[in-house]
């Protein structure tokens, strides 16, 4: 596959990237994300204004850097598989979806299904473990088996000090061409689906899953390390 663009061409980076994203806490812990070009520069954005102790939200906005939304996402109620559908823009009435986010199954341990509509469509499998900063977005084939990563979601480590930093600072890998506001619209997801407490809870697949996913990209030298 070749360039994937759901919002702009402008968050398509024609090489392999590593954008840091910062999960703020301005005015309490995760209540908004950063997301940093290599060069420093702040290109999408997501404010919550939301208490600590709120309810979970069903309505996310991801913005650029000045503020203007680009994606909206809906959680859909009620839905067991933590259904979430995204929209081009602010919200509007009568707008139709342009992907949808869902768990690939309401029982036990599961992947996460991303559908892209269109003629044709893309489906995309999220593997791995989002509270532990390790996973990665595929770009699946209904022909066959095969799956291409896309994107990486890992640790970050302090260049000078060699210091793996704390899960709020990590790193989101594209591969060239792979559209990073839509990739960011999936971290909100994955941050409404996945609490950063369960991480203690996790069974020994997430180590598997850790492996799988580098195996797959040492392989394709896709991404980088």
């Amino acid at each position: 596959m070749g360039r994937v663009v759901i919002v702009d061409e402008k968050f398509c980076f024609e090489e392999e990237t590593q954008l840091t994203v910062h999960k703020t806490s301005v005015f309490f812990p995760g209540d908004g994300f950063v997301v940093y070009s290599p060069r420093g520069e702040v290109i999408l954005r997501f404010d919550s204004y939301y208490g600590p102790d709120s309810l979970p939200k069903d309505e996310l906005v991801l913005m650029d850097a000045a503020g203007n939304g680009l994606l909206t996402l809906i959680r859909k109620k009620p839905s067991l598989h933590q259904r979430w559908e995204g929209l081009l823009g602010e919200k509007r009435e009568k707008e139709s979806p342009i992907f949808c986010v869902r768990r690939s199954s309401i029982i036990g341990r599961s992947n996460v299904v991303v559908d892209v509509y269109g003629d044709p469509g893309d489906e995309y499998n999220i593997d791995g473990s989002y509270p532990k900063r390790c996973c990665a977005i595929y770009s699946t084939s209904l022909e066959s088996s095969s799956k291409l990563p896309k994107a990486e979601i890992k640790r970050k480590v302090d260049p000078s000090t060699h210091v793996m930093l704390g899960k709020d600072v990590f790193l989101l890998c594209l591969s060239p061409g792979f559209d990073s506001a839509f990739a960011m619209a999936l971290i909100l997801v994955l941050d409404q689906m996945f609490d950063d407490g369960d991480i203690d809870d996790e069974d020994d697949d997430d180590d598997e899953n850790a492996d799988s996913i580098h195996a797959a990209q040492d392989s394709s030298s896709l991404l980088t390390s």
